[in-house]
């Protein structure tokens, strides 16, 4: 049995596994609520409310979505974690702000190409229904929309603060028809900053919510 521990992105509720959470069943599953809305909160306090949910549990799998590949890699440095699995998610370097990822990565570059390629219009504005919420049930994005809170922007003003990726065995799934990291765009930045190789699932950016059953198979898949 595995100890799977959920960071959520942007909005930091652990809602956003709530789909996936029952799949996972026979495993030891934490999903945390980090401290979004609190503008006082900076990326280490997001791992200190990590470690603090880990506690001494042991066969640590971590899971990070999102904008969680900010936090997850700091909790490798604070607990014993056996696996870190990032799924859609950020990839700093060591100085990077959160803010600066987005034009040093090409992402939204990527994102405007990837639009017209489907047929789509390419927009500086994120419209949630069509970047987010294009794959996930009716039900599930009224209830996203009821109760998303806001994301404070601290933690993307300070300089991620690890030197380097921490020495942890990193596994990297990226949904297929993720809108705002589109596939090939997410594997040549997985390549260039951690050298490894990334695993495509189905579904869009919120693959917990649209496809919790394909995703929980991956995960179990890839336990150490």
């Amino acid at each position: 049995m595995a100890t799977f521990v959920l960071i959520p992105g942007a909005g930091g509720r652990a809602w956003y596994w709530h789909r996936l959470v029952p799949e996972l069943r026979g495993h030891d599953v934490v999903a945390v609520d980090l401290p979004a809305d609190d503008d006082s909160a900076d990326l280490s306090e997001y791992a200190d409310v990590v470690a603090a949910a880990i506690g001494d549990r042991t066969d640590v799998v971590l899971v990070a979505q999102s904008m969680g590949g900010l936090t997850a890699p700091l909790v490798c440095t604070r607990v014993p974690v056996d696996l870190l699995v990032l799924v859609n998610a950020m990839v700093p370097v060591p100085g990077e702000t959160g803010s600066a990822w987005w034009g040093n990565t090409g992402q939204p570059q990527a994102m405007a190409e990837a639009a017209v390629r489907e047929g789509r219009s390419p927009s500086d504005e994120l419209d949630p229904m069509e970047i987010f919420f294009h794959d996930l049930p009716p039900d599930v994005v009224a209830e996203a929309v009821r109760g998303d809170p806001p994301q404070s922007s601290t933690p993307f003003t300070e300089p991620w603060p690890l030197s380097r990726w921490p020495d942890t065995p990193t596994v990297f799934l990226q949904s297929r028809d993720d809108r705002l990291f589109p596939l090939e765009w997410q594997r040549r930045i997985v390549r260039e900053r951690l050298g490894i190789p990334v695993e495509a699932l189905p579904g869009g950016h919120l693959v917990a919510l649209g496809h919790p059953r394909e995703l929980a198979e991956r995960l179990t898949r890839v336990l150490p």
